[in-house]
């Protein structure tokens, strides 16, 4: 990718950023999306290709680390049963029921294997809440919607990149779904991952006394958040899941005493930089990539596997919300509607579809373009609406 175009971009996403001041208008990663889309258009940047290693290898640790080092352990002490469900049993329920909803109804139009199916299940179960975080704490008195928004997007990007992994294997083998090995691999690569993330962000926590340089401890977090999603992955357990860990294992440690503000002030001033950067990057590529993918002869079946994934979302929520008595207490349909619209699809989603195409078999062809139409919808209809959404449903 040549330096002027990385430069343009960012400019775009700097004007884009800044204008979105109040996150309420616009929320910025859909229209920076839409204006990748036009750029697609323009000779100049049509030849720009974002490809997996730019994604998955040199953007998604940083933004993974980010997201959990920044969240509050004491919210996800507070929200653990509603977060630790909906990000594990409930991703599993709800890629299993939105599988062979797509599968009985795509089959009517196109050809898609019960496998191929589950896999685009898999793809549009990650989340993505960055564009609507504040707009959900500002329209909400209570912070556990939010909390859990970002909670459950937080430690489900690990386990539907798990959940991916595993299905794309048994496709790319030819083999059909089989319980038993599905359940074996999923437990290996996830909890390896967490382990590995776990022991890792403690060691880090312990290591950063070495040395009282803000900027050598900041450099300490960079080869946390990489280091450890390279070791993960050569080790064969899941380096999502492993950066998420050592995140969260390291926000866990600081919180436990007041001599670590000053590191997490390096930390906050650091990767607040780079975060936006990255997320205008990000959001304008897929815009580009976007325009290769798109099914546009079949939009009409994109829109009623996005309409669908959104049913069964909160189908699933809102069965959680009544199965747990705490959260009965304090949550209706209004928030659980809530709750389900803010699960938008984005870097996750396009991470796992630019794996598969980077597999190159004309089998994924389909579920490709499909699946790439409904993350696009996603991202502008559900960023777009969210704020009167929240409006009318929640009552300050």
């Amino acid at each position: 990718m040549e330096p002027i175009k990385i430069i343009l971009l960012l400019l775009a996403g700097y004007i884009v950023l800044t204008i979105d001041k109040k996150k309420k208008l616009f929320p910025g990663p859909p229209v920076l999306v839409l204006i990748g889309i036009g750029l697609s258009f323009i000779g100049y940047f049509a030849s720009l290709h974002i490809g997996k290693e730019i994604l998955y290898d040199i953007f998604l640790p940083s933004l993974l680390f980010i997201s959990a080092y920044r969240f509050p352990p004491a919210a996800l002490k507070k929200n653990a049963g509603m977060i630790g469900f909906l990000s594990t049993a409930g991703l599993l329920f709800t890629a299993l029921l939105l599988g062979a909803a797509i599968y009985y109804f795509a089959n009517l139009f196109v050809s898609i294997s019960f496998l191929g199916s589950l896999m685009i299940a898999a793809i549009l179960t990650p989340t993505d809440p960055v564009s609507v975080i504040s707009i959900l704490k500002e329209a909400s008195s209570d912070p556990r919607v939010s909390e859990i928004v970002e909670g459950e997007s937080m430690i489900n990007d690990g386990t539907s990149f798990v959940l991916f992994t595993v299905l794309t294997g048994m496709f790319a083998r030819g083999e059909s779904f089989s319980v038993l090995s599905f359940a074996k691999d999923f437990l290996f690569v996830s909890l390896g991952g967490i382990f590995l993330g776990l022991i890792c962000g403690w060691i880090v926590s312990k290591a950063v006394h070495v040395t009282e340089r803000k900027d050598y401890q900041v450099m300490l977090s960079i080869i946390l958040s990489y280091g450890i999603f390279y070791a993960a992955e050569l080790a064969g357990v899941s380096g999502v899941l492993a950066t998420v860990s050592a995140g969260i294992m390291l926000s866990w440690e600081f919180t436990h005493t007041n001599k670590e503000d000053h590191y997490l002030e390096s930390l906050d001033s650091f990767w607040g930089i780079i975060e936006p950067t990255i997320i205008s990057l990000v959001f304008l590529m897929i815009g580009i990539e976007a325009t290769s993918h798109l099914a546009i002869d079949q939009w009409g079946i994109a829109f009623v596997i996005f309409a669908m994934s959104i049913l069964i979302r909160f189908a699933v929520i809102h069965g959680t919300v009544l199965a747990l008595p705490k959260e009965r207490k304090l949550f209706g349909w209004r928030e659980s509607s809530i709750i389900s619209w803010a699960g938008i699809k984005g870097t996750m989603s396009v991470v796992l579809l630019l794996i598969l195409d980077a597999a190159q078999t004309t089998r994924a062809d389909m579920i490709i373009s499909l699946t790439f139409t409904a993350v696009i919808l996603s991202l502008i209809i559900q960023s777009s609406t969210i704020y009167p959404l929240s409006k009318v449903l929640i009552k300050k």
